[in-house]
């Protein structure tokens, strides 16, 4: 075969296979693209578990405002030791329990706090002791609560007796005077649904004191929500 004849040969043989290969790469997928459809498709499939998953969790319960927290003090308070911005701890003494279904259980932890603490002798016409409740643990959670407060006042110099008002300047209900005539001696009365039970003692100089374990009730002022 002459070299005329051979060149025009190569030329086309070239030119098919480079034909040939630019086909192959057309026919092949693109790996970028792929790799951007497989993570698109495994971001909607875990949206779509967290959503089952969110739907099937059970809703917390709402307890609401004006529902009853009875607690009792874990410690001693006293207005002659107390003071204002002091934290106090206390055990949840009865379930609070919404829809039928058991919200606070009893034997739950609490906290309280001070809101106002004055001694006789430092305050004229009497003793003041304020408390509320302001948060309690339910299993491994604990929630802030806003209730209302309680105050505790003995009355002036040589009356002998004391007052429990129930939140922010509420009529108060008189709980009593000295059960006896000495030093210490114990006093309480239950003041009205919901309003809480007080336990008193007080000294000579009319000091208040409330010992471990006086059951007292707090009102909601502010619903919370307690997961189940």
């Amino acid at each position: 075969m002459s070299r005329s004849t051979c060149l025009p040969a190569l030329l086309s043989l070239g030119l098919l296979l480079t034909a040939s290969g630019c086909q192959k790469a057309a026919d092949q997928p693109s790996a970028p693209d792929s790799a951007a459809s497989d993570s698109s498709g495994g971001a909607a499939a875990s949206s779509s578990k967290s959503a089952v998953k969110e739907a099937l969790a059970p809703k917390p319960l709402v307890v609401p405002a004006d529902t009853t927290v009875s607690v009792v003090l874990d410690e001693t308070l006293s207005s002659k030791t107390a003071t204002s911005g002091q934290h106090f701890s206390a055990t949840v003494a009865s379930p609070v329990e919404v829809g039928g279904k058991v919200a606070i259980p009893k034997g739950a932890r609490a906290s309280g706090v001070v809101r106002d603490a004055k001694s006789a002798g430092r305050f004229k016409g009497g003793a003041v002791l304020s408390l509320a409740l302001s948060n309690v643990t339910v299993g491994s959670s604990t929630y802030d609560l806003q209730t209302n407060t309680h105050t505790l006042a003995s009355k002036g110099k040589g009356k002998r007796s004391a007052a429990m008002i129930g939140g922010g300047g509420a009529a108060g209900a008189l709980i009593g005077g000295l059960a006896g005539g000495g030093k210490g001696a114990a006093i309480g009365a239950a003041v009205g649904a919901g309003a809480g039970t007080g336990g008193a003692a007080f000294t000579g100089n009319r000091e208040i004191t409330l010992a471990a374990e006086t059951p007292i009730a707090f009102k909601l002022t502010q619903p919370v929500e307690i997961k189940q």
